[in-house]
């Protein structure tokens, strides 16, 4: 009786205050598993699971370093570390100083760092839409308030836009931070140069910060002199670019993250000193990974160029399978660059959760639905593009099927 009364007084905070129930799609997916029914995954982020050739002795002898049993923390992250990433970012084509970079256990603790540094409780970041819904979780638990700006798909020239009009709308005197996400997730769409030159405009009217994530910027399929490939010198608006090994190395297990500044600077000296009270009051990456960072970077264009063919691959699979199912009704969204790629489904009979069901209890297909990522209209459905291509091609295959035989 005392456990029982104690937790009907005991109050957790209101900032994880979530629906923590699992919806019909996990139930029914969960029941699958448990049945031993083979699904093929198609929302799959993990590419350690996707059969990628990892050069894997050479990435686990590089944590066998001798120095990783001494602990000498430096709170922006170890002077190699920064210097390795420095020149990741020169083989790209941009001049990083290693002092302009602080490490960061992951990309989610860098924004986590961010928002601490840049609001206060209450105060506003604007995110895209639609996007990753991890947003919303993080500007949360930070006691910051989420709203949107839209990205619009202009059909008739194939390709995803930022509403300016939208945006400055959605400013307001609480609005500290304008979050880009660079391909974002899940539209792959880049930031263009006159997207960025009015976004820097607004900026710098209305004294705001940009983060500019960027963990997906080495999986780019389309050349485009337009296209914005990483803010990391932006000069005229402090901005803060994220990267992550997850991604560019596409080990996500390794967990290690940093953050770029950028802009005039005053503003960014500040802004650094600042963030490197935060890190050094935490100390979260840990030393062998610091000290593999340097080797491991070494081979990171082989494993970038690894998935970012399979990427392409499944990408060329899809248009070809959409085109050959000749129908207005479904097409692709022209995807630039990023790990997913957005379907559009027939309208009327089903909504998009439907189809989503349906894919799965009849032909044991995952997808995810577009309200995943906040869609404002449907039915979507968003693709994971880094399964083996014999996975991709036969999910596809099943999902198309299933359209079909609605259709008739």
């Amino acid at each position: 009786m005392r456990r029982n009364s104690m937790k009907g007084k005991f109050l957790f905070s209101r900032r994880t205050n979530w629906p923590l129930n699992a919806n019909g799609l996990s139930h029914a997916l969960s029941s699958l598993r448990e049945k031993n029914i083979p699904v093929i995954d198609l929302t799959e982020s993990n590419p350690t699971r996707c059969g990628f050739p990892y050069p894997t002795e050479k990435i686990l002898s590089s944590l066998a370093d001798p120095q990783n049993m001494f602990y000498t923390p430096s709170a922006s992250g170890s002077p190699e570390a920064r210097d390795a990433l420095s020149r990741y970012y020169r083989r790209k084509g941009f001049e990083v100083k290693p002092q302009r970079i602080l490490l960061t256990a992951s990309t989610s603790e860098a924004y986590s760092t961010l928002l601490r540094l840049l609001l206060n409780p209450g105060e506003h970041v604007l995110v895209g839409q639609p996007s990753y819904p991890l947003f919303e979780f993080l500007i949360e638990l930070n006691d910051a308030r989420m709203k949107n700006y839209p990205l619009i798909y202009k059909k008739d020239q194939k390709e995803w836009r930022i509403d300016l009009k939208a945006l400055e709308k959605a400013l307001c005197s609480q609005t500290r931070v304008i979050v880009l996400v660079n391909p974002n997730n899940p539209t792959g769409s880049f930031v263009n140069q006159g997207e960025l030159a009015a976004i820097n405009q607004l900026c710098l009217k209305h004294h705001l910060a940009l983060i500019c994530d960027e963990v997906f910027s080495d999986y780019a399929f389309q050349a485009s002199p337009q296209r914005v490939l990483s803010l990391v010198s932006n000069p005229d608006t402090l901005t803060f670019s994220l990267g992550g090994i997850s991604k560019c190395l596409g080990l996500p297990q390794m967990k290690l993250g940093w953050i770029v500044a950028s802009g005039p600077k005053e503003l960014v000296d500040e802004a650094l000193a600042r963030l490197e009270v935060i890190a050094d009051t935490y100390l979260s990456v840990n030393t062998p990974v610091q000290n593999a960072l340097s080797p491991w970077l070494a081979w990171q264009e082989d494993i970038s160029k690894e998935i970012r063919n399979r990427l392409k691959q499944n990408l060329a699979s899809l248009e070809k399978a959409v085109r050959a199912f000749g129908s207005e009704d479904l097409h692709d969204l022209n995807c630039e660059g990023g790990w997913y790629v957005v379907l559009k489904l027939p309208s009327g009979k089903y909504s998009e959760e439907k189809w989503a069901m349906e894919f799965l209890q009849k032909d044991h297909v995952f997808v995810h639905p577009g309200y995943f990522f906040d869609f404002q209209e449907e039915p979507f459905i968003v693709l994971s593009l880094l399964p083996k291509e014999e996975t991709f091609k036969l999910g596809l295959e099943r999902i198309l099927r299933r359209i079909r035989s609605v259709q008739l």
